[in-house]
């Protein structure tokens, strides 16, 4: 191929995900926060697009990262509810098509680094796998970690069904959340030395087994980041385009910050977190800028789920509202359990400075990165969700063509048409708003009802509409049924929604 005819080398953008750890909609400044500076995200706002209606597929951590990965809702594959516990199998079957296989197979270098929490296929002392799928999965098996004690492992042997199964070249991170074990970076197919040591438990909530010597967990984001600027600078020279996901820890708990970052938001420690979130924003927009890629790469900056508000030792949550104005926290049916920060930036393609109230899902990050590169998904694949680019072309919010539909920690769902939003319950869906109290009723045919609101007008979810727009119960009802049809999820289509 002669000069005139070779494509240019950054003819495709580079890519960069960048995914924070419970943080919410209201923790950054070009969100409204005032107690917690995020200036270089702000920068990211308003050198790219701002997206206030974005949400995730779920309202914790392990079901919203899959569908990120897939495209698809998590309820497709055996996580119905709550999250992974540390030591639980991968549930990303090894022939399904992800985000990253698909970068991959069309000539990209991938890199993951950081928090995975997708389920790893730990080597048991037996020389045994479990698995979440066929004939050996077990039921539970996701949620219960005694049914696989971190004493039982043998962490000597590789895992299989991580990300290097899974489309990605390089992988730095750790299994799952601070808060569970091993207290361990991970690198590409098992630990950095051995977990042989009780791990620190210093918080509720702290999951015991197994660290290696030396272990601090306020390292993690630290590491990850310069792995992954490094990883990049690798790659700089290369003649293809990378995909970096990074994955951090922060502001999840423990919200444990370097001690360079304590004070820096009038927020306690949680805030503190995201300040670190927004330092490692900035590692990575800056070697982009000294490696002059910035302009070639596309950037997206969004979070798992909303930010809980049941920690008060992390900081304050009276006077800095870390889901913003909405309704709810992590784990909730609410809005705050799951609308999400939303930042995309790629100069060469996107005009700055735009705020955008289109109806996102995050599973439309999978098509999107694709669509960035030229690409288009595998046929079957990434079937809940929609480009969101294609959609970048009016002024107005455009439609996204399908339904979002939201998923609680305790499996509960409701879905958004138009300006309106169906919960199938009467509370949060056994959020984390549930606490010890009664939570209110889950559709069943004992409780055929939940909630109706009006978010243009009533954004809060305070007015419950059910029994004024029975069509609107009617058409959920419908429409979820449609969507749920073949995922085995449990919603019961066979009951009709009556008044309360």
């Amino acid at each position: 191929m002669d000069e005139r005819t070779e494509p240019p080398r950054n003819a495709r953008p580079n890519i960069v995900l960048i995914l924070a750890d419970d943080m919410g909609w209201g923790d950054l400044g070009c969100y409204g926060a005032s107690a917690i500076p995020t200036p270089r995200m702000d920068a990211m706002a308003r050198d790219g697009v701002r997206f206030t209606d974005a949400h995730s597929s779920s309202a914790v951590c392990s079901p919203s990262r899959y569908s990120i990965m897939t495209g698809r809702y998590a309820w497709r594959s055996p996580l119905k509810q709550h999250v992974l516990h540390s030591h639980a199998p991968a549930i990303i079957e090894s022939n399904r098509p992800t985000v990253a296989s698909e970068l991959s197979a069309s000539g990209y270098a991938t890199g993951m680094f950081g928090k995975w929490h997708l389920g790893l296929d730990w080597t048991r002392k037996d020389g045994t796998r479990l698995t979440a799928f066929g004939d050996d999965a077990q039921d539970d098996l996701l949620h219960h970690p005694e049914q696989y004690p971190a004493d039982d492992i043998d962490y000597s042997q590789p895992f299989v069904g991580g990300p290097c199964d899974l489309g990605f070249d390089r992988f730095f991170g750790i299994a799952g959340s601070l808060d569970m074990p091993p207290s361990a970076f991970v690198s590409q197919d098992r630990t950095v030395g051995l977990p042989t040591l009780p791990r620190d438990i210093y918080i509720q909530g702290q999951d015991p087994g197994l660290k290696v010597d030396g272990w601090r967990d306020d390292e993690a984001d630290l590491r990850f980041t310069s792995e992954a600027v490094e990883w990049m600078k690798e790659r700089a020279n290369d003649e293809e385009p990378f995909f970096l996901f990074l994955s951090t820890a922060a502001p999840h708990r423990p919200c444990v910050p370097p001690e360079q970052f304590h004070g820096m938001s009038q927020a306690g420690l949680r805030g503190d977190s995201v300040c670190l979130v927004d330092w490692m924003v900035g590692q990575i927009d800056d070697t982009l800028a000294d490696l002059g890629i910035a302009d070639d790469t596309i950037v997206l900056i969004t979070s798992d789920n909303g930010a809980p508000m049941v920690y008060p030792a992390d900081g304050d949550t009276e006077h800095h509202h870390p889901n913003g104005p909405y309704r709810g926290q992590k784990g909730d049916i609410w809005d705050g359990g799951h609308r999400e920060p939303l930042i995309v930036r790629w100069p060469a393609a996107l005009e700055a400075g735009q705020v955008r109230d289109d109806l996102i899902c995050l599973s439309d990050i999978f098509p999107t990165i694709l669509a960035a590169a030229g690409l288009s998904p595998t046929e079957g694949a990434a079937e809940d969700a929609v480009d969101i680019l294609a959609r970048l072309d009016s002024p107005l919010p455009r439609p996204r063509g399908l339904p979002v539909v939201h998923h609680s920690m305790g499996g509960v769902f409701g879905l958004r048409l138009e300006q309106y939003k169906v919960n199938f319950c009467t509370e949060s869906g056994r959020g984390f708003s549930a606490g010890a109290r009664e939570d209110g009723t889950i559709y069943s045919a004992d409780a055929p009802f939940g909630r109706i609101y009006d978010l243009e007008s009533d954004p809060g979810e305070t007015t419950d509409l059910w029994a004024l727009r029975p069509d609107i119960a009617a058409q959920a009802h419908q429409v979820l049924c449609e969507i749920t049809d073949r995922a085995e999820t449990g919603f019961p289509c066979d009951v009709a929604p009556t008044p309360q």
